[in-house]
């Protein structure tokens, strides 16, 4: 067993844990727990500088978890957009492989909180196969993303198998790795890994840092290590209230990202997703933070502000000048043309 596992095994899954370390009622927490898992690597867990700061909040369970509120659990509708378990195929020319159904830390905000943990949901030898035979029979494919869960948990020979699979597909172009691990569980990226992702090229790699808090010595020494091995690494951030819906926080946060070799490349609107609505900042909020950043730090360091548009519609980019408000929503449109509207 390799560091990273070991570490990953000592991770905070129970109330009870996490009450010895924090002062917080585990009695509280467990309803939450139940439905939506809990699970905090150390590496993380140690970020936190009071209960209730940008990082608590991202990993420990929460009450407002339970009140539904009218979301969805499937927002994007991804499950109707799945010819076969484990892949969506949402746009013409590209597919999300969902490659593992568990992450290092599970975020609260989770789009995916309906299934990322969960012991019924996990990724069997069978669909993964049907899912990368869809890939080899869709001409259409060009650019396969990995998602789940976090990729990068699976064992170097699990996720070089798939990888082996993809790039011997004359069709597919591009392979994309979404992972949370350089801030999760940085030590997850050593040498090994590197060396065998090396040989899949072109591979990008999109991480995902919500907080200057979660750049540390670490996380910048992953990202690092597969700059290195030619790898060039994005990262996506979620709008988060009460993490980073904060001019001075995210303009810190895109900046820190450059100087770790990540180039930021979206902020995402919170997706309207059961179970996370008390994360969502309200729309005009992302717009104020993309004009305390156009003009105001590097063009490199600016990323695209976007709605992924409810019902598998797509993601669209919004700028200051971007839609229409019209009372408490806000019309859009998407690369379609299809008119949406959009609770702010």
């Amino acid at each position: 067993m390799e560091l990273w596992q070991k570490n990953l095994k000592s991770s905070i899954t129970d109330p009870d844990e996490l009450a010895e370390l924090f002062p917080c009622d585990p009695a509280s927490l467990r309803p939450v727990v139940e439905k939506y898992p809990m699970r905090i690597s150390r590496h993380y867990l140690g970020l936190i500088h009071s209960v209730g700061d940008a990082v608590w909040r991202q990993c420990v369970p929460d009450a407002l978890e339970l009140e539904e509120a009218g979301l969805l659990p499937d927002p994007l509708n991804e499950e109707a957009l799945s010819p076969t378990p484990c892949l969506i195929h949402r746009y013409p020319d590209r597919v999300v492989l969902l490659a593992a159904s568990v992450c290092a830390v599970y975020c609260r905000f989770c789009m995916r909180k309906r299934k990322v943990g969960c012991p019924d949901e996990g990724v069997g030898t069978d669909e993964l196969d049907g899912a990368l035979r869809y890939i080899e029979e869709t001409p259409a494919v060009r650019d396969v993303i990995l998602s789940g869960g976090d990729p990068l948990l699976l064992p170097d020979d699990e996720l070089a198998y798939i990888l082996r699979r993809i790039r011997r597909v004359p069709h597919v172009e591009i392979v994309r790795i979404g992972t949370r691990v350089p801030v999760t569980l940085p030590e997850r990226v050593t040498p090994r890994l590197c060396r065998m992702l090396k040989g899949f090229h072109p591979l990008y790699v999109n991480t995902h840092f919500n907080h200057p808090l979660e750049v540390t010595t670490q996380s910048a020494e992953a990202c690092s290590m597969l700059a290195d091995a030619g790898i060039p690494l994005g990262n996506q951030t979620v709008l988060l209230k009460g993490v980073n819906d904060d001019p001075a926080v995210m303009k810190r946060l895109v900046q820190k990202l450059l100087t770790i070799r990540v180039r930021p490349y979206y902020i995402h609107q919170m997706d309207l997703v059961r179970g996370a609505g008390h994360f969502r900042a309200e729309v005009r909020r992302g717009l104020e933070i993309m004009k305390g950043l156009r003009g105001h730090t590097s063009g490199m360091a600016t990323p695209y502000y976007v709605i992924d548009a409810p019902g598998g519609k797509g993601k669209i980019p919004l700028l200051p000048d971007n839609g229409e408000f019209m009372g408490d929503m806000l019309v859009l449109k998407n690369y379609l043309g299809e008119m949406i509207e959009y609770p702010v």
